[in-house]
């Protein structure tokens, strides 16, 4: 295993840093007025992003997420994962400001993938240039859906159209006044094998029948683009909007979920050093008891424990990103679980260190750890329960007992 960087490598990072000190760090008062001045719509892209997006292309640091030089910068997983967790850092700018933001992220990489020519030029190249968002449609409020097998919307066919009947939520992105379609996920093949009954779907979010029910928030939090509850009524759309073959929908599923988790865990980290700079600043000013917190045993005791769990979070990720590369998702799947579990748990940990070092300040909006904490909180249940990812290693390391 070879985690060192090259030189290329480190050129991308040190200019993604030079990009948050120069222009996102700066902007981030600016973004919060804006929002402020919309009462916090979840709809509405604040100008300060598009700037923003201005910039990092100026700069070249755009579509940095995708391997295939046609569409992105040609970065391996590996080479692209310290720069996802530097915009971690900023996670509520810094990944749209350079067209990295999920859930657009693995939008692209699926319609790259397994698009067509046409449903490229429609709908991955506006989404490249940063002209619209998209959304992705599979989990559904009435089913338990960290188990995919379980989705119950209707993708049925009608001569040349599909009709597409469901209710889903936490369709992430579909608020926003951009967003423009919706990947669906749906059972194509009811009487198929368990893995071979879903289809996904393109989806037009003005098309006649797509009804955008609700914006759910987030431990208190309208994040902007939302999550959304979408009534899919009898939404017919061309069959020609099918991605990939019929029934592959799990497989793309799984092909979509491999460099998305590198991705959101490496930004976990970030959000976990942002915090830790928060907690360790704090520590210093701040006296009590006769002495800086920094200097109490107990606050030691959470930035050497919150160092500790951060850099083994990292080399963790990093080995799974380099498997991605060299053997491919598929054979990384157990590593990938591994950090799903790994990697919010230290964010959460190292974060509410940090809440508790500052007191009631830690719990208000003066400092961005509430808000941290309520992101990194959700990930760990966006990608799947923990309980779901455990199972799967277990499963692994059982098999090396079984004769």
């Amino acid at each position: 295993m070879d985690f060192a960087f090259t030189e290329k490598a480190l050129d991308w990072q040190r200019r993604m840093q030079a990009f948050m000190d120069e222009a996102v760090y700066p902007a981030e008062p600016v973004y919060t007025s804006q929002m402020v001045a919309v009462n916090h719509d979840p709809a509405v892209t604040p100008q300060v992003i598009e700037e923003l997006k201005t910039e990092a292309r100026r700069r070249g640091l755009w579509n940095m997420f995708l391997p295939d030089p046609r569409w992105g910068a040609g970065l391996s997983v590996l080479e692209y994962a310290p720069l996802a967790e530097i915009t971690g850092r900023s996670p509520w700018i810094a990944p749209e400001a350079t067209n990295c933001a999920a859930p657009d992220t693995g939008n692209m990489e699926i319609i790259a993938e397994f698009g067509s020519e046409a449903q490229k030029q429609q709908w991955l190249v506006p989404l490249l240039e940063g002209e619209i968002r998209s959304a992705f449609s599979m989990t559904e409020p009435d089913v338990a859906s960290s188990d995919a097998t379980n989705i119950a919307c209707r993708v049925e066919s009608d001569g040349g159209d599909y009709v597409i009947t469901g209710r889903k939520w936490w369709s992430s992105g579909a608020i926003s006044n951009r967003c423009k379609v919706a990947i669906v996920m749906g059972v194509t093949s009811p009487d198929a094998d368990t893995y071979h009954r879903q289809s996904m779907v393109l989806v037009p979010l003005d098309a006649p029948g797509v009804k955008v029910v609700r914006n759910v928030n987030v431990f208190g939090y309208h994040e902007r683009g939302g999550h959304a509850e979408i009534l899919y009524d009898g939404v017919r759309v061309p069959r020609t909007n099918l991605l990939g073959e019929e029934g592959s929908g799990f497989a793309i599923a799984q092909a979509r979920l491999g460099p998305g988790r590198i991705h959101h865990c490496m930004r976990l980290i970030g959000m976990a050093e942002r915090a830790f700079d928060v907690m360790c600043r704090r520590a210093l000013e701040r006296r009590a008891f006769g002495k800086a917190l920094a200097e109490q045993g107990v606050i030691m005791d959470w930035i050497a424990e919150s160092r500790i769990r951060i850099e083994q979070a990292r080399l963790m990720v990093l080995k799974a990103a380099w498997l991605i590369d060299t053997v491919g998702a598929k054979g990384a799947r157990i590593e990938i679980a591994a950090i799903k579990v790994a990697v919010p748990r230290m964010a959460t940990w190292v974060i509410d260190r940090g809440i508790q070092t500052l007191g009631g300040a830690g719990v208000s909006d003066d400092f961005p750890l509430a808000a941290l904490y309520a992101h990194a909180r959700t990930l760990q249940i966006a990608d799947g329960p923990d309980e779901v990812h455990k199972r799967s290693v277990a499963r692994r390391e059982l098999r090396r007992y079984i004769g």
